[in-house]
């Protein structure tokens, strides 16, 4: 699983706004917007929000699952490699 907090920090991470999340995903805009307009954790199609969590994967954030091993425990998300800030896209 993962929260609509987790998705929006991933992007924040990324420096992408909703509308290219949407596209490395293959999905909708809206379905973006429905998915973090969520609480706690984002529901959906199934489908759809593997895409989501593939395309966040493949940019290269890790999604820290619920009791996963992280130096402070809980949920979160991290970059596997660290990079150069990246401005955020509104």
């Amino acid at each position: 699983m993962i929260t609509s907090f987790q998705m929006r920090a991933a992007r924040a991470l990324l420096g992408i706004d909703q509308k290219t999340l949407a596209e490395l995903a293959g999905v909708s805009l809206p379905t973006i917007q429905r998915m973090e307009a969520s609480t706690g954790n984002v529901r959906g199609v199934v489908a759809s929000l593997t895409k989501v969590v593939d395309a966040l994967n493949r940019a290269g954030v890790e999604l820290i699952g619920e009791h996963a091993r992280s130096d402070n425990g809980g949920r979160g998300v991290r970059l596997r490699e660290p990079g150069p800030p990246r401005a955020v896209a509104l």
